[in-house]
């Protein structure tokens, strides 16, 4: 492709509001072009912008440019917004969802041995992250939670293959292992969660250590006040509020 063509490539990247798929770029050109130029013309401009600020990268939903982790500080200096804040439980939540998907609440709640809240799920749904993709045929037909393509955008991978690969199963371990490659994580300050005892059925508040963590393009803090975390109950009577 020669360097006209390839310009009005980048051209329409750095333009576009949301990331661009082959088939949208191939609509740039009334003459006939190959995907297989558009996917040259891209890993080529991908090498030109290796030495800038700016990057090219393939996401799930298509091609976008995007700032460098590198250049998070400045341009933090430019939005004072404070991003916003997730707790511990919300992170594990994820992780779980990530690694796991499909799964159900009770699932969840049987891998962390700690209810989930409906503040928990709530979260990650609102911020267009987990959904529910069906129902387990099992009693009470809980709903199947799966991450969503939102969610790989945020996080700047292609596909779920993309994900880091577990080292260890642990809920928090998963969450850590979840940002090593997309989150920079600063361990600060504790937070109260509410835990099962297996063994006398007891519930007892211990401390937990959060982590503030942030994500390329989406800025994520760990808060100090946790979700409420209550004794988890049947998944005979999935639409009681827990």
């Amino acid at each position: 492709m020669d360097d006209h063509n390839k310009r009005v490539i980048e051209t329409a990247l750095l333009c576009a509001q949301e990331p661009l798929t082959v088939a949208d770029l191939s609509r740039l050109f009334i003459e006939d072009i190959t995907t297989a130029d558009i996917d040259e013309a891209l890993v080529e401009l991908q090498r030109a912008w290796d030495d800038k600020g700016m990057e090219l990268v393939h996401i799930a939903t298509g091609w976008r440019f995007q700032s460098r982790l590198s250049m998070r500080e400045y341009l933090d200096r430019l939005t004072p917004e404070k991003p916003p804040k997730y707790s511990r439980a919300v992170m594990e939540t994820l992780a779980i969802i990530a690694y796991r998907q499909p799964v159900t609440r009770g699932e969840i709640e049987e891998i962390r041995g700690v209810a989930v809240s409906s503040n928990v799920m709530k979260q990650l749904e609102d911020r267009g992250w987990v959904e529910v993709i069906g129902h387990k045929e099992t009693v009470g037909r809980p709903g199947l939670y799966a991450t969503t393509k939102q969610f790989l955008d945020d996080l700047s991978l292609t596909n779920l293959q993309s994900l880091p690969i577990l080292e260890d199963a642990a809920p928090m371990a998963a969450a850590a292992q979840l940002g090593q490659a997309v989150m920079e994580f600063d361990p600060s300050a504790t937070v109260e969660t509410v835990v099962i005892d297996a063994d006398a059925q007891e519930v007892s508040e211990i401390e937990e250590e959060t982590t503030e963590v942030t994500v390329e393009e989406t800025s994520i803090e760990v808060s100090e006040q946790d979700a409420e975390e209550v004794t988890p109950e049947s998944e005979d009577n999935p639409d009681e509020t827990k």
